[in-house]
Order: C-alpha cells, then sequence, then structure tokens
C-alpha cells in the first residue's frame, strides 16, 4: 500500500510552495493570491532517503458548502481520508489564527496521524511568536521550515520516516518484485506486446465545455471540482482510471480561452500548465459544446497539438443538447475537413458526460487512436507503396530532370515518423510532400494522427570517384 502525505490547512500558508519543494519540480501553481490550489493532485517524493506519494490540497475554508470554496474544502477532506499521515501547515509570520484552531480540531478528529508544520520560518525572528502559539493547536511540537528557502526538511524527513514512510530503497525492491510477479503471469511475457499498455490521456479544451465533468464520470466519483463557474480548474490534475484491466492516466487541464483575453497571471500560469500536459501526454482529447461546435480557438489547440506530435482525438460534448444533431455533427466535421487536413479522418465521438450517453464508445476510440500513432509500418511494404504512389503520381520535373524517390523507411513511432531518400529534396514541392502524406496515411490506417514525411538528399556513389 502506498505511503500517502496529505498537505493542508487554510489559505496562502505555503502548502503548494512545500509540495513543490518535496517533488523536487515546480508542479503545483504558486501566488500570493489566496485560494490558487483547487483540486487535490498527487505526485511521488523522495527525500532524505524516504519515498511516498505527496498530495497538495485546497486551502480549508469554514464557507457553506455549496460556494465553490465550500466544494473545493470537500476535496480537501477527501484527501485526508486518502492520507496515511497528514501535514498540517499554519504560518508562524503571521501566527496562530481561529481558522487554523477550528481545522486543526477537524484534521484531529480524523484519527490520522498528524505533523504540524510551521512554514516561513525563515530570516529575522519574526516567526517565533506564531511558532510558540502552535504548541497550543494540541497536535504535538511544531515543526520550524521554510518551504521557500527549503531549510528544516531534515526535521520533516525523521517525522515521515518515525510514522512509517518507507526507505527508497524498500520502494524500489517493492516495485522489482511487484514487475516479477506480474511478469510470472505469461511464460511469453517478453515475446508477447502488451495489449492493454498505459495510457496518457489529457483532456483539453475551452472552459465550460464539460472537461472536469467527464473525468469524474468516466471514473466514477467527484474527484475533480465542477460548477456554473467558469475557470474552476487551475492545476492539470492526474486521475487513474483503471477500465477492463488497463490503467489510463487522465489529465484534466484548465480551460483555454483566446491569449488575447487571457489577462491575470493565474490564468497565464494555468493556461501555460495545460499546455506542458499535453507535450507529456501520448493522447489528446478536445473536448467540445455540441451546441457552438468548433471555434477558432479550438482549431488553435487541435494545431498545436498536431504540431507537438501527440495522437488526436475530439469530443462533441452535451450530444443531449442539440435540437438538431445531425446539423451540429456536420458542421463540426465540415470544419475539420477544411481547417485541420493534417490530420484528415479524426476520430468525433459524441458523448454526454452529464447523462453519460456516448461514453461506451470513447474508450475504443482512444485506444485506436493510441495503436495508430504507435504503429510500425515494415520497410518492403513501405517501400511497395513508394514505388506504387510514384508510378500512380510521378514526382515532378524540375529544370527538365525528374526528381526521383530512391528509399523510405520508418524513423521512429509516436508519432509515425518516416524518411524518404530522393535525388534533390530541396527542390520537390509541398504539394507533392502533401500528396505522399495523405497516401501514407490513407494506405497503412494512419487516419487521425500526425505523420511526419522528412526528405533526405540521397547520396551519389560516384562522387568520391576520380
Amino acid at each position: 500500500m502506498t505511503f500517502t502525505v496529505a498537505i493542508v490547512g487554510r489559505p496562502n500558508v505555503g502548502k503548494s510552495t512545500l509540495f513543490n519543494r518535496v517533488v523536487g519540480r515546480r508542479l503545483a501553481i504558486v501566488d500570493d493570491t489566496p485560494g490558487v490550489t483547487r483540486d487535490w493532485r498527487r505526485a511521488p517524493a523522495r527525500i532524505g532517503g524516504i519515498a511516498f506519494e505527496i498530495m497538495d490540497t485546497a486551502g480549508l475554508d469554514d464557507v457553506d458548502d455549496n460556494v465553490l470554496e465550500g466544494r473545493m474544502r470537500d476535496q480537501t477532506l477527501k484527501a485526508i481520508a486518502r492520507a496515511s499521515v497528514v501535514l498540517f501547515v499554519i504560518d508562524a509570520r503571521a501566527g496562530v489564527i481561529p481558522m487554523d484552531r477550528h481545522f486543526a480540531q477537524i484534521v484531529r478528529a480524523s484519527g490520522k496521524p498528524v505533523v504540524l508544520v510551521a512554514n516561513k520560518c525563515e530570516g529575522t525572528a519574526a516567526h517565533q511568536q506564531g511558532l510558540a502559539e502552535a504548541f497550543g493547536l494540541g497536535l504535538g511540537d511544531p515543526l520550524a521550515l521554510s518551504a521557500e528557502h527549503g531549510e528544516g526538511l531534515e526535521g520533516l524527513i525523521d517525522a515521515l520516516a518515525a510514522l512509517g514512510a518507507p526507505s527508497a530503497y524498500e520502494a524500489d525492491a517493492e516495485d522489482i518484485e511487484d514487475a516479477f510477479d506480474e511478469s510470472d503471469e505469461s511464460e511469453d511475457a517478453e515475446e508477447i506486446d502488451d495489449p492493454n499498455p498505459d495510457i496518457h490521456l489529457t483532456i483539453v479544451g475551452r472552459p465550460n465545455v464539460g472537461k472536469s465533468t467527464l473525468v469524474n464520470r468516466l471514473i466514477g466519483e467527484e474527484r475533480v471540482l465542477t460548477g456554473p463557474e467558469a475557470g474552476i480548474t487551475r492545476d492539470s490534475i492526474e486521475v487513474d482510471w483503471l477500465v477492463e484491466g488497463q490503467r489510463i492516466v487522465l489529465t484534466d487541464t484548465a480551460g483555454q480561452r483566446k491569449q488575447a483575453r487571457v489577462e491575470n497571471k493565474l490564468e497565464r500560469l494555468a493556461v501555460a500548465d495545460a499546455k506542458r500536459s499535453v507535450d507529456f501526454s501520448e493522447v489528446v482529447l478536445l473536448v467540445l459544446d455540441a451546441t457552438e461546435g468548433l471555434d477558432k480557438q479550438d482549431l488553435t489547440i487541435a494545431r498545436r497539438t498536431v504540431e507537438e506530435g501527440r495522437a488526436l482525438l475530439i469530443a462533441l460534448n452535451k450530444w443531449d443538447l442539440p435540437e438538431d444533431r445531425e446539423l451540429a455533427r456536420r458542421r463540426v466535421a465540415d470544419r475539420l475537413e477544411r481547417s485541420l487536413p493534417q490530420v484528415r479522418g479524426l476520430p468525433v465521438v459524441n458523448i454526454s458526460a452529464l447523462t453519460g450517453e456516448g461514453l461506451n464508445k470513447l474508450l475504443p476510440a482512444v485506444r485506436d487512436v493510441h495503436r495508430r500513432w504507435n504503429r510500425r509500418v515494415p520497410t518492403a511494404a513501405l517501400n511497395r507503396w513508394l514505388g506504387d504512389a510514384t508510378d500512380r503520381h510521378p514526382p515532378p520535373a524540375i529544370g527538365g530532370r525528374r526528381i526521383k524517390l530512391r528509399y523510405a523507411t520508418q524513423a521512429k513511432a509516436r508519432p509515425p515518423t518516416f524518411i524518404v531518400f530522393c535525388s534533390r529534396s530541396d527542390d520537390l514541392p509541398e504539394s507533392y510532400t502533401r500528396f505522399l502524406t495523405h497516401d501514407l496515411r490513407d494506405r497503412f490506417d494512419l487516419k487521425g494522427v500526425p505523420v511526419r514525411l522528412v526528405w533526405r538528399k540521397g547520396e551519389n556513389p560516384y562522387a568520391n570517384r576520380r
């Protein structure tokens, strides 16, 4: 069982800064504005020879359940329930306030082991009063540290180790044992490709198209915040979706508006985090609102996904709302045909995250596009295609001399990338490259995935002879 640590506390005490410090990289968005973190997020951590999973959570706030801050608090309480240990963080410079005392009682009532962290204990003695007040919370001796400057982490390491956090060696040994257990299931494990590999699926789109609602519907629980407010999601949140023996890593991202409309710093950080998630994904699911269709911003997101070489899939959400479904479907299909010819045949799945309609078609579509994105074409078949394509549509003659295409090979998959050797690659027109790319996609069932065709000038065998 994974040893899990949840960081909790009221807003703006430095929880996300501590999370980033322990993880060792800037994962969570950090800003001076209270309430930046809204959903809890997790990441593996290794410090001082111990290994564990750590969760960053939204700031605890004493408000009504129906407002956004109340729903954020409920998500934090769910994270506490999943945790092995709770880090209760206070701001030592601000001192202990009534809200700290109120939530200290809630954390204590959870029955989970608690480490009281007095953050912002750097520099001057301004934190001494707050450190003294922390003893009155009834959570044990406070651990003085500075997440921003990395001071005092040795005490945190000792506290977690004393509460059962495994050593990094033990964690590695457990992973190796699990790997052997899995390999023993089949005598031919080394020879058989895994039919259901993990898939990293990132969900993107404009604000309020239903991305978070879709994530919750797929995994069967309220894992990420939803609501009528636009722009609820800020951090990109990873969630495991275990379905039919396969692990899908779902990443919910912030809604992306037109760049000209992004004015505040927090939204810029959230959009940048969403773009980074696309860079590290395998399949990207672009969610559209069926009542609005495909607009310019959707195309911007789609083009960037294709340029990054990721497999792309379209989900036409809110399919329960259009009065004329055929018209809604045709508008999206026509726009894709005109505006995204570089991924011709892009799959579109009509769904309703609210009612569950069409979701049974989503996983097969994800698996299918992932399979094509990973496809490798044998060299012999590739060169038979090249010969057939040039017979049907010969390369142009430039300056009275026809360009010769000599040989083709696949350089890599993910996305499928092919090298074609020819006599004068610099003179080959873009239109002929488009023809070959479309023909290659049709021949080897690569529809809907980016296909890269790279030209190489063939070597002259007589160049070095006298």
